[in-house]
Formats: C-alpha cells, structure tokens, sequence
C-alpha cells in the first residue's frame, strides 16, 4: 500500500498525514541498525507520575545498552508516533489514564478525532509492521480469559500475532489468564511460539506457568 512503501522509506511524517517516525528511527530504519518497538499503555495506565515517566525511559535505555534503537509508539493528537522525543513520553506520562488506551479497533477512531493514545501490544503491533520495525518487546501479552471459552473474551494481542509480521519478544502471557487456552489460540492463528532458555512457557512475573512451551530456542541466532 501506499502507506506502508512511505512508512518503509521514512517518507512519514507531519506532511504525510500517517506516521510521524522520529529522526532517530529514521536514520536507524535507513541504515540497517536494529530498532525495538515498545508500547505505551504501560506509560498511561500501568504506573502513576512521575514513575511512569523514569520507567520508560529507563526500557529506552536498556535498549539503547543492547546497541539498538528504541521506539516508543503512541498517538499525539491523531498522529502516531514512531519514535518519541522526551516531551512526548512526558505528555503521555502526565496526563496518564486520561489518555485513551488503544487496541488495532481503536486506532482509526482515535486518529480521525485527533485525541491522544497509548497503545496495546495489538496497536503498537500494528504501526510497528507498518514503519517497518521487525522486533517488538514487551512485558506480558494478553490471552483468554478464564471463562473465556463462554464468554469469548480473547485479547486482541493473540490475532494481531497471526497476521502481523514482527517478533514479539515478551515475558509470556499475563498470570491471570488461561494460558492453556491462550497456548491454544496463538496455535489456531499459527503464531510461532519460543521460550528463550527453558522449555516452559512463562507466566509475566514468573517464568513457571505449568504449561510446556511449543518449542525453545537458547541463542538470539537460534
């Protein structure tokens, strides 16, 4: 599409009216230099000021210490950004959960009525693909709800994998949730599951969550 040749090429920006990639992921993207996605629900909604702020830029500088480029994804009156400046990150930390979480459903609602948003791992997903970022990470995913074979209350986060083509590097799915059942459904949409370093699929705070992992992997060129 035309949006994805000018997100690749990082022609987008404030004239293009898409995404707005910040000159340092620009640069990155042009030279080959590995660049990481992160998210920015955890921002707005997962911390109060001024711990949200400290937070992520201390992920940015984690990522920075791997000898990558970090990319912090939100939305800025209707813009997304790929990419965020320091002022940025603070708008979205200050003003916290009055800042709309945004799932994929979301994202045009958001972007026609101009309003600020943090997205989820299925939105920053999505604008990540689109600019032409491979690598995205993140702290737990969503999944199935427990009771979620009834109600069908199933994460986003789960189809998104299905059909976007980027890595999601993250500390498996959230506790809370039926990772059985979420194992299950990242199967049916044929999402490619690794454990790095153990043989059992990891449950956001600890790396034990009773269910064997499809497969492991034990070296980043694994």
């Amino acid at each position: 599409s035309k949006a994805a040749k000018h997100a690749q090429h990082g022609m987008s920006g404030p004239d293009s009216g898409l995404l707005r990639i910040s000159p340092e992921v620009q640069a990155a993207l042009r030279s080959g230099q590995p660049v990481v996605a992160l998210e920015s629900t955890i921002i707005s909604h997962g911390m109060p000021w001024p711990d949200n702020l400290a937070t992520a830029l201390e992920v940015e500088a984690e990522v920075r210490a791997s000898g990558a480029i970090p990319a912090t994804i939100a939305i800025i009156a209707g813009v997304p950004h790929i990419g965020m400046q320091r002022e940025a990150l603070e708008h979205i930390a200050r003003r916290g959960v009055a800042v709309q979480k945004v799932s994929r459903r979301d994202l045009p609602v958001v972007i026609a009525k101009h309003a600020d948003g943090a997205t989820t791992v299925s939105a920053t997903a999505a604008l990540a693909a689109l600019a032409g970022i491979h690598v995205f990470v993140t702290g737990g995913i969503g999944g199935v709800h427990r009771g979620g074979e009834s109600t069908m209350d199933v994460s986003a986060d789960l189809v998104e994998m299905g059909r976007t083509p980027i890595a999601v590097v993250c500390a498996g799915a959230k506790s809370i949730l039926d990772i059985p059942r979420t194992l299950e459904v990242l199967e049916t949409w044929g999402v490619a599951v690794a454990a790095y370093g153990t043989d059992e699929f990891p449950a956001f705070f600890t790396p034990r969550s009773g269910c064997r992992a499809p497969s492991r992997v034990d070296s980043p060129a694994e």
